[in-house]
């Protein structure tokens, strides 16, 4: 099918962040053209009547299987968050509970201009994940959790090194490139507290044998740190990591907040890719990440909501505003401006997950993921700079189209391949069954 974003102000996030008048071709699933009043005819036209026209973003540290966890892990700090809910309630999923929490996560997330996920999953049953994901059209790159230290972690989560290791390369050897190339699987240790050494060092050579992601946590609270301290005889987060082998581009690293100058240099060092939350780390009191920082030292920092039970939203939006505010309060406005913290929603994700040449920018050639932000809402108005606009004022709720593949799954802000109505009253019902399973109250 052929599609035309008709009229649109069109930010290509391209090298020289061109801004175009105009219209979006989109063949075979590609961007074929972009220019003003383009005459070819398409199957279909969407009239984007002025409103942005803009790369969909790319969140590289999501995790699906929490969505149904909003509201029942709130106001507790990193560990005690993990231990008396997360965990628990991880462990109480079952394949329909973790399809209603996929569903309704996509729902959201394609609602509100996101195309493209990394995300960590629970331990068991991330076949269900691959497949509601590639139900829903995103376009993703999924991890199994691995977890094989088990001090205080529920007994379904806990799983030998070889069954961890051996269950990770079946699922990539299952559903990497799947869906027309749409999904990939991630090695996912979930962080140094809960995996041993040598499963650490096995993912390192597997990551380096069959050029897989590594998506893990590092270096996201104080106590997080004291405890891999213990553990790697006084080594900070990123350093023990490296110490692994596990420090390479490939090498996703979600938070790194409290990350000092030697473990910066270590990150510029083996390109390793940082996963920046502002909202969780608000939340969960973790921190605000020297983003500057390692930007300046040519570190690739992209951005996440990480999870609906530690953000309570999904928004990139918020993602953005957030990000950019922190470091002004931090240090000066505009040490991190609008511009830059869209390219990190964007471009930067297209890098941390090695696909630069395909997503990120709307460019002749490149996949045709992108969105389409309504204009007409009071609080856009009047809007100088689109940058400033997008990143300050914009909400997932002006989303009007999401575009994956050339394909519309938001059309005129209403979801096309689910009933938004169903996937919510599945996921009501089946948060209070999970809920019940891990003793958790409301």
């Amino acid at each position: 099918m052929s599609l035309l974003i008709r009229g649109g102000l069109v930010l290509t996030m391209n090298d020289r962040f061109d801004i175009v008048e105009g219209d979006v071709s989109i063949r075979d699933g590609r961007i074929a053209a972009i220019g003003s009043n383009l005459a070819d005819t398409h199957d279909r036209v969407i009239a984007a009547r002025g409103g942005y026209v803009l790369p969909g973003f790319i969140q590289t540290h999501i995790h699906l299987c929490q969505t149904l966890f909003r509201g029942y892990a709130d106001d507790l700090p990193l560990m005690e968050w993990l231990r008396q809910r997360i965990w628990p309630m991880e462990a109480a999923h079952t394949p329909a509970t973790l399809r209603a929490a996929v569903r309704l996560a996509t729902t959201e997330l394609l609602a509100g201009g996101t195309t493209t996920v990394l995300t960590m999953e629970t331990v068991h049953d991330t076949d269900v994940v691959f497949e509601a994901v590639a139900e829903s059209g995103m376009r993703a790159t999924i991890g199994k959790c691995m977890m094989d230290s088990h001090a205080g972690v529920p007994r379904r989560l806990q799983e030998p090194t070889e069954a961890s290791l051996d269950e990770s390369v079946a699922i990539h050897k299952r559903w990497d490139g799947v869906g027309h190339g749409r999904l990939h699987a991630a090695f996912a240790p979930r962080f140094a507290i809960s995996c041993s050494r040598g499963l650490l060092e096995a993912v390192a050579d597997l990551s380096a044998e069959h050029h897989v992601l590594i998506h893990t946590h590092a270096s996201e609270s104080r106590d997080e740190i004291a405890i891999v301290s213990q553990i790697s005889g006084g080594m900070t987060s990123v350093a023990y990591l490296a110490s692994l082998d596990l420090a390479s581009p490939r090498l996703c690293a979600a938070h790194c907040v409290w990350v000092d100058e030697a473990e910066q240099r270590l990150l510029a060092e083996h390109d390793v890719k940082v996963l920046h939350c502002p909202g969780s780390n608000l939340k969960l009191g973790s921190g605000i990440a020297p983003v500057p920082e390692m930007r300046v030292r040519g570190i690739t920092v992209s951005l996440g909501a990480d999870a609906a039970a530690c953000n309570n939203r999904l928004d990139m939006f918020e993602e953005m505003r957030l990000a950019a505010l922190l470091q002004a309060m931090r240090s000066r406005p505009g040490i991190l401006p609008a511009r830059d913290v869209l390219w990190m929603a964007t471009r930067a994700g297209a890098r941390t997950l090695g696909l630069e040449r395909e997503i990120g920018s709307l460019e002749v050639g490149k996949r045709a993921d992108l969105i389409v932000v309504d204009r007409d809402r009071p609080h856009l108005a009047p809007g100088p700079d689109p940058y400033s606009t997008l990143a300050y004022a914009a909400r997932g709720s002006d989303v009007r189209a999401t575009i994956v593949d050339g394909e519309v799954l938001v059309d005129d802000f209403t979801p096309v391949r689910v009933d938004r109505a169903q996937v919510v009253a599945e996921a009501r019902a089946a948060a209070r069954q999970l809920a019940e399973r891990a003793g958790v109250r409301e």
